[in-house]
């Protein structure tokens, strides 16, 4: 366990921050000092909402700017100035069963795994060559320590998440870069809500799988447990306890695991 992130003072991004998680995660990280924080997202009508209202909160402190947090001129713009913490959780649920078409997978690497790469890119050689060292925060998912049902894409891009956090913990968290990976089952956002309302049976299966797997959390909830692990120097961020023996029960006997999800999958179903 690396030392922890001292929020108090510091300066964070926030990708995907025009509601649930990263909205939450903005919240909260100026409740607990942060000196300021910059709100990004696609939806620009949806951002200018989040940022008017912590504004409100938090006068003087937000910053907000519309863009892709894929696209690295946007992400050059947002980390210009000094960066102490930057969390890479923009995400999308896009693409299901073998159905899933090439632009489905583009999507959901380009923004599940090499938003988060292409930020790393930008921040880590900086935080290396100074004396305070910088925090990386990864929002992944349970599907990527264990599996979603219904989607592909989710499944391997989270696990792509997941490996990325893992090497860059590896590689330099022990030279002054701390890094976090949130790893969440069912939180209360517009993403999850949009899977249980969707036309396609499989969409559905994901969404319900994981209404099953699990309490459902409140985005405050989750951006608790994650700022918990910053501070506190943990890697993984587990909302839901059980996640983690889910996944030891997943290691120690794979093939015991895969029947059990087979069951799962079976007993849904019907039901979507």
């Amino acid at each position: 366990m690396s030392s922890g992130t001292d929020i108090g003072g510091a300066s964070a991004v926030v990708t995907g921050a025009a509601g649930g998680i990263g909205e939450a995660i903005a919240q909260r990280l100026l409740e607990r000092g942060a000196a300021s924080v910059v709100l990004t997202d696609l939806d620009s009508d949806r951002l200018d909402v989040a940022a008017e209202r912590l504004d409100g909160m938090f006068s003087g402190r937000i910053d907000h700017r519309a863009g892709d947090a894929t696209d690295e001129a946007h992400l050059r713009t947002l980390t210009a100035g000094d960066v102490d913490m930057f969390f890479a959780n923009a995400g999308v649920f896009r693409g299901f069963g073998l159905e899933a078409d090439e632009d489905d997978w583009a999507a959901s690497w380009d923004v599940n795994v090499m938003g988060h790469v292409r930020a790393a890119r930008l921040l880590v050689p900086r935080w290396l060559e100074r004396e305070s060292g910088g925090c990386f925060v990864s929002t992944a998912s349970a599907a990527g320590l264990l599996v979603q049902l219904g989607s592909a894409t989710y499944t391997v891009s989270k696990h792509a998440a997941l490996g990325f956090a893992e090497w860059l913990a590896a590689t330099y968290g022990d030279r002054g870069v701390q890094v976090c990976c949130l790893c969440p089952m069912g939180v209360r956002t517009h993403m999850l809500e949009a899977g249980d309302a969707h036309e396609d049976p499989n969409a559905r299966l994901g969404h319900a799988a994981v209404a099953a797997a699990g309490g459902m959390l409140s985005p405050l909830e989750a951006a608790d447990v994650v700022l918990d692990a910053v501070t506190e120097g943990r890697f993984l961020a587990l909302p839901h306890p059980e996640v983690d023996a889910m996944q030891q029960m997943k290691a120690a006997d794979r093939d015991r695991w895969l029947v059990g999800m087979q069951r799962l999958r079976t007993s849904i179903e019907d039901s979507v």
